[in-house]
């Protein structure tokens, strides 16, 4: 299989994140510019929880890409798999936040460059070359991205890399509902490890992103049966996570704190997972339901500190930090 060079890659959407940050003197809402993206939040969290990571991506020949570029740098996430466009600007989303600190977003992308990866630049080094493959459904969207994306994940997983995927449904972003559907359905073909939000796992069970699932475990037993899934986790923001595997399932309490931004709380999440099986001897698939349940509230804890301060990346707490707020909810 080769000699793996990281612990883990992650290919996807790489934007600018627009966040509200107040009013000016004349009353308008500001705006901070923050690196933002769920692939690149994991390995941002990856990162600085010590694991040797790298990101395969595309942004614009604009000061924006540059800045992003930086800032992989400054994260510790290898550049090398971050290419340039000269034929779209890199990607912008607009992050309007509720009075409890929910967050919408308005993307500027038609096209982005993120969307305009192509197969020919997805790195094969890196691909063979990790222990750990993640993906999410944004860059499954349009093409050449659809494309690049499951090539790669296709060699990550021939590489014998687990591969964990985010569906994130962002519905503004596909033509319809049942496009959408089908192809962020055909991201769980090929994963070991699925994280979704209530909303997702309606939208993947029933058909509908507001069909609700009457029974979490039901939904939850039908993915992981369907799509023979490792692991399947359902963040469910301050009631906790929801795991289930093939032999377990059961629910983690949500660490308590005081939410300010939830922007990248489920990336900061998936990234103290991801942490966990990157540190064990055994796949997911093999631990017991006790090494599940400590590695959920791990994730639990990792996903709650970012909530507590502003944006995603700068908001990934330390290795530390996640140990030290685990152990006041214990």
């Amino acid at each position: 299989m080769g000699r793996k060079i990281y612990d883990a890659v992650a290919l996807g959407e790489y934007l600018i994140d627009f966040v509200p940050d107040g009013l000016s003197a004349s009353g308008e809402p500001l705006l901070e510019r923050n690196p933002g993206g769920a692939p690149v939040n994991v390995l941002a969290a990856l990162a600085k929880l010590g694991n040797k990571t790298a990101f395969i991506g595309k942004v614009g020949q604009d000061p924006f890409g540059e800045y992003l570029r930086d800032v992989l740098i400054r994260q510790g996430i290898a550049d090398e798999g971050l290419v340039s466009s000269r034929d779209a600007h890199t990607t912008m989303a607009f992050v309007h936040l509720d009075e409890r600190g929910e967050r919408s977003f308005h993307f500027a992308r038609q096209p982005g460059a993120d969307a305009l990866l192509t197969e020919a630049e997805v790195r094969p080094e890196l691909t063979r070359g990790t222990r750990l493959f993640h993906f999410g459904s944004i860059s499954l969207t349009s093409e050449p991205s659809r494309q690049a994306t499951l090539h790669a994940v296709e060699a990550a997983r021939q590489a014998g890399a687990i591969i964990s995927y985010d569906p994130n449904w962002r519905p503004s972003l596909w033509e319809t509902d049942e496009l959408g559907l089908v192809w962020m359905k055909s991201g769980l073909e090929q994963a070991h490890i699925v994280k979704v939000s209530d909303e997702e796992l309606a939208l993947l069970t029933g058909g509908q992103p507001d069909a609700g699932t009457p029974d979490l475990a039901a939904g939850a037993e039908a993915l992981v049966l369907r799509y023979g899934l490792d692991v399947l986790l359902v963040t469910r923001g301050a009631a906790g996570t929801y795991y289930r595997t093939a032999r377990y399932a059961g629910e983690v309490a949500a660490s308590r704190v005081v939410p300010v931004d939830t922007t990248g709380a489920g990336d900061a999440f998936m990234g103290a997972f991801l942490h966990r099986v990157l540190g064990s001897e055994t796949k997911p698939a093999d631990w017991s339901e006790e090494e599940l349940r400590s590695a959920v509230a791990f994730a639990n804890a990792g996903g709650a500190l970012a909530t507590t301060r502003k944006g995603a990346i700068h908001s990934l707490g330390t290795l530390e930090e996640i140990e030290a707020l685990l152990g006041g909810t214990r």
